[in-house]
């Protein structure tokens, strides 16, 4: 076992006393040892519960023979850092839950591993530690919210961002605005929709590092800790039969997840934390691929928050792999692969039947032909651009109209609420990528405005930032090269015409190329806005995100 260089010999001896100082016995210090790393905290609604996940986990360990020991990452809500100084750090983050796992890992030898994530950038964060230590290892989430209810209707966070819009515009009174703010976030649980947590979790199941079920069964239910049980028993077996995470994920297994994550619509945030993920398992992943995937895989769910289901009414559904079971149909995914379950990975899916056809909508029948995402290109994206498509009103699949810009979200969210953006424009947010941020913030506040002003169906939203799970509308995110590395977006000008098309995948600036040189060759160049600290070393370390914001390497 590798835990014998810690705990075997007479010249460990001191090892074991340290170990004995924990109050485990010899018994237990014979046992394969699974270090437990856990996100749980008393800060974001996603991990207040992981408590209780954790013993569960630890019970299964215990009930299959091996010794458990809980050590702790950070961890960051993304809606509590909105419209701060803490988006700055929601992206980077991800590169620090990875280190501090490795690190860990790596200082005290474990046989094996589980990871109990649940929010934003924790799990592929966890998913990328997976790949570079290839201990064998397994990853259980704490599960969804349950939506909330207002007047009859599911509700969740975006409805709260959203209300902000419409009480600005008049539109939404007072009291039912804080009725809504009372009631969207019931208790525990990742945030109720398809949004980027919710997402990962699902894909953590389509590439096979966690049970079934994962993704989807809510947050307070029994059902849950039953899984975090099975969780805790499986990760002693796959150390038993020597089965690390590099046995199980291949390419296959990533092509696997990204048709999982375009028939659902997830997030957009997909596409930077696959490539990242896969770059940690040896696995190059352009995004490309989600592109021509997207033109193959039909969107079958209609999930919060382009759609009115929520990750409850997908669980019902049959979940994940009921969503596999409609695309083994016709061979949209790869069925010769593994999992964590070690079962026959395509008797799990043939078992794994469609509860509801309206939510998992069948092959013939999709909510869009397309997959949920698109990748764009043309001058303002050389390197390539994000749109989750599924989310686009039927109005504007293409628009050209003037650019209206802004150097930062918050004033472009308060210009918009302020009435003083108009019907055709298009909203440019520029220096908001990983390095020029730092960090690619979310801009979902901007998108909420736009819905709460009733300008989401008039107005394109353009920007080197990133969008939240929650946005939705004509919105391009991860415009590559961003403007902090010269990308063209750093030179649009006010009244700049842009024209976007989703059937062309191009978004380009309609300006002519002499005066679009004649403007980069001005272009001073960029200074980061921080000069000290984690965000500067970040700035200086972070790749595109057409390469998933991973580090540069060294």
């Amino acid at each position: 076992m590798r835990s014998d260089r810690l705990k075997k010999g007479d010249t460990r001896a001191p090892h074991r006393a340290l170990l004995k100082a924990l109050g485990l016995t010899n018994d237990e210090l014979s046992r394969p040892l699974i270090g437990v790393a856990s996100s749980g905290n008393e800060i974001i609604p996603g991990h207040m519960h992981l408590k209780g996940i954790e013993e569960a986990v630890k019970a299964g360990i215990w009930t299959a023979g091996g010794t458990p020991l809980v050590f702790s990452t950070i961890g960051i809500c993304d809606g509590l850092a909105m419209d701060h100084a803490g988006m700055y750090y929601s992206l980077p983050s991800r590169e620090l839950i990875a280190d501090s796992i490795e690190v860990v890992a790596m200082g005290t030898p474990f046989d094996g591993m589980v990871l109990i994530s649940n929010c934003d950038k924790i799990t592929p964060g966890m998913m990328m530690a997976m790949g570079r230590l290839n201990l064998p290892s397994i990853l259980v989430c704490g599960g969804p919210m349950l939506a909330g209810l207002h007047k009859g209707k599911a509700i969740d966070i975006v409805t709260v961002f959203e209300a902000v819009g419409r009480l600005k515009s008049g539109s939404l009174p007072r009291e039912e605005f804080l009725e809504i703010e009372d009631a969207a976030c019931p208790g525990a649980g990742s945030c109720a929709g398809l949004f980027t947590a919710n997402s990962m979790n699902a894909l953590s199941e389509a590439l096979g590092l966690s049970l079934k079920g994962n993704g989807t069964i809510p947050a307070v239910h029994s059902e849950r800790l039953r899984l975090a049980k099975q969780t805790g028993v499986q990760s002693v077996e796959l150390v038993t039969k020597g089965i690390r995470p590099r046995d199980i994920v291949d390419r296959r297994s990533f092509l696997n997840a990204i048709a999982v994550d375009l028939a659902l619509g997830g997030s957009t945030n997909t596409v930077l934390h696959m490539p990242a993920v896969a770059k940690c398992f040896g696995i190059d992943l352009p995004i490309d691929l989600f592109d021509e995937l997207s033109r193959k895989v039909p969107h079958l769910c209609h999930l919060s928050p382009i759609g009115d289901h929520h990750i409850q009414d997908l669980h019902s559904a049959g979940g994940v792999y009921a969503v596999m079971n409609r695309l083994l149909e016709q061979a949209l995914i790869h069925s010769d692969v593994r999992t964590v379950s070690l079962r026959p990975f395509q008797a799990t899916v043939l078992d794994s039947k469609v509860e509801n056809d309206e939510i998992i909508r069948p092959l013939t029948d999709p909510y869009h032909q397309e997959g949920g995402m698109a990748i764009l290109y043309g001058n303002l994206a050389a390197d390539g651009a994000v749109i989750k498509q599924a989310g686009i009103p039927a109005g504007m699949k293409s628009h050209r109209g003037p650019a209206v810009v802004f150097e930062n979200g918050e004033t472009a969210a308060g210009e918009i609420l302020a009435g003083r953006i108009k019907k055709g424009d298009v909203v440019v947010i520029r220096y908001e990528g990983p390095k020029g941020g730092p960090g690619m913030r979310e801009m979902l506040s901007p998108t909420a405005a736009l819905v709460g002003t009733g300008l989401i169906s008039d107005v394109v939203l353009v920007t080197d930032g990133r969008f939240s799970g929650g946005s939705t509308g004509a919105v391009v995110g991860h415009v590559s090269p961003e403007a902090a590395e010269g990308g063209l977006i750093a030179v649009v000008e006010d009244q700049d015409v842009i024209e976007f098309d989703i059937e062309k995948r191009e978004v380009n600036l309609l300006v002519e190329e002499a005066e679009i040189k004649r403007r980069l060759s001005r272009l001073k160049p960029f200074h980061p806005k921080t000069e000290s600290g984690f965000l500067n070393r970040y700035a200086q370390s972070v790749q595109p995100a057409s390469k998933g914001a991973v580090f540069k390497e060294t």
